[in-house]
């Protein structure tokens, strides 16, 4: 029988190419689940392909329209957060792909953890913001989580069948994203539609102007942490512009894992889907001939400090990766609104670091509390710095 698999944002990057990859594979994969937030037209496209028991958008809003527009299928139609969240509890699906990008993805991944789900995760703020409450609900439920990122996908297939106590350490690889040869002074001019052109990987929107600030590759840093069991101390970043080589694990006796392959989100989804199988694919194979100049370089944290704010908060620990996730979102909201220049984004997730309460263990309500607070502390300082303007 078809693997069931219930979709956390069907309409966004990720979502879009795992239907990709699930059209690929009929006999394999069954859509039960898929869910959106205001892409109504996208979702009933997707909804009438692939014909889930249930479709849920978030936005209230729009649940006539799409109930409308499915008028004639036997797919039950929900709106709202809390309804999202049920229906991942009581989905029959086999696997829950977390691909909701933002704060917004914690409580349904926390849903279908708790309901002892196989979580392909693609929503790596769940871990930034609640590392140690998801990996303890994970142990209680039974749950297995998959990485979906390409860096933790690695450094995953590199672990399988090691012992993690051999690990010295692991090192990500960052492309740099499209201002990596670009000096500070031409930094503070850049547009968001600069931001947005990507080099190597077709992302969205947010995720891409992370990428080009490696507050991508920070927030990655302190999922690695829970995903792996590591100190601070024993994960490093390397920029390598290429995306070939997508992370690398060091052992004990001196040997080092790598895992290759083309930049193309679908094969990690596929892995974290058919994990611990291996599909056949038809997907593009890496040709060595046609890169034959792979480089590495320390990253700059002078022109891009929020990896270095985003370690500040993984070695603070509490709910301090919590702010910062929350000032991130704020700071690239206002940037993609041209609101604020491209280098006051890690000024806007420093002051907000600087000036939240510190809560050493906090748990779901006080991280609630503090993403609530950290995003009216980071407006204030973002309304403060559009007069300056």
């Amino acid at each position: 029988m078809p693997q069931k698999i219930a979709l956390l944002g069907s309409t966004g990057s990720i979502g879009t190419q795992a239907l990709d990859v699930i059209s690929r594979y009929p006999d394999k994969f069954k859509v039960d689940l898929l869910t959106g937030c205001n892409n109504i037209e996208l979702l009933t496209l997707q909804a009438r392909k692939f014909l889930p028991d249930s479709v849920v958008i978030c936005n209230k809003e729009h649940y006539k329209q799409l109930k409308d527009n499915l008028k004639g299928t036997k797919i039950k139609v929900f709106a709202g957060a809390k309804e999202m969240e049920q229906a991942v509890a009581l989905s029959d699906a086999d696997v829950v792909l977390a691909a909701i990008v933002g704060y917004s993805g914690l409580r349904p991944t926390i849903a279908a953890i708790n309901a002892g789900k196989k979580i392909a995760l693609a929503n790596k703020e769940t871990l930034v913001v609640a590392g140690e409450i998801i990996t303890v609900l994970a142990a209680r439920s039974g749950s297995t989580i998959i990485p979906v990122d390409s860096e933790h996908s690695a450094i995953f297939q590199c672990l399988t069948g090691e012992d993690n106590k051999a690990i010295e350490k692991i090192t990500l690889t960052a492309s740099g994203g499209p201002f990596l040869k670009i000096s500070a002074d031409k930094l503070q001019h850049v547009k968001p539609g600069d931001a947005l052109k990507h080099p190597n990987w077709n992302m969205g929107d947010k995720v891409t102007i992370d990428s080009a600030s490696l507050m991508n590759k920070g927030l990655e840093v302190i999922e690695a942490k829970w995903l792996f069991g590591l100190d601070p101390e024993q994960i490093k970043v390397i920029i390598h512009p290429q995306s070939i080589i997508h992370s690398f694990v060091h052992f004990n006796d001196g040997s080092v894992k790598a895992q290759l392959g083309i930049p193309d989100m679908r094969m990690p989804i596929l892995y974290a889907l058919s994990y611990p199988s291996r599909y056949l694919s038809d997907l593009p194979r890496l040709e060595f001939k046609d890169h034959n100049n792979l480089t590495f370089e320390e990253p700059d944290h002078k022109r891009f400090r929020n990896l270095s704010l985003a370690f500040v908060a993984l070695k603070e620990g509490g709910n301090m990766p919590c702010i910062l996730n929350a000032a991130n979102e704020m700071a690239v909201n206002a940037f993609l609104k041209g609101i604020v220049g491209f280098m006051q984004m890690p000024d806007i997730v420093e002051y907000a670091l600087e000036n939240s309460e510190f809560t050493a263990t906090p748990d779901l309500e006080s991280l609630e509390e503090s993403d609530r607070e950290a995003r009216i502390i980071a407006q204030n300082f973002i309304d403060k710095l559009q007069h300056i303007i």
